[in-house]
């Protein structure tokens, strides 16, 4: 019962298909693949910000121990 076949994921993507509407899915799909593509360029802007500029703010910073 709790096996998933390629027949059962098929009738649930007709499902799918049938409730929402083709129109709305690809929609639903531009929107999801902008919203992937802005969090990835956000990620690489906040990474490439924490770079530290110089070597002695580097070494400064492998000095900081936190002890608790």
């Amino acid at each position: 019962m709790g096996e998933i076949s390629i027949t059962k994921l098929l009738v649930v993507g007709a499902l799918i298909v049938l409730l929402f509407g083709t129109k709305k899915l690809r929609t639903l799909g531009g929107d999801l693949g902008s919203a992937i593509k802005g969090f990835k360029k956000a990620m690489a802007e906040d990474d490439s910000g924490k770079k530290p500029d110089t070597e002695a703010e580097a070494s400064a910073e492998q000095r900081i121990v936190h002890k608790d």
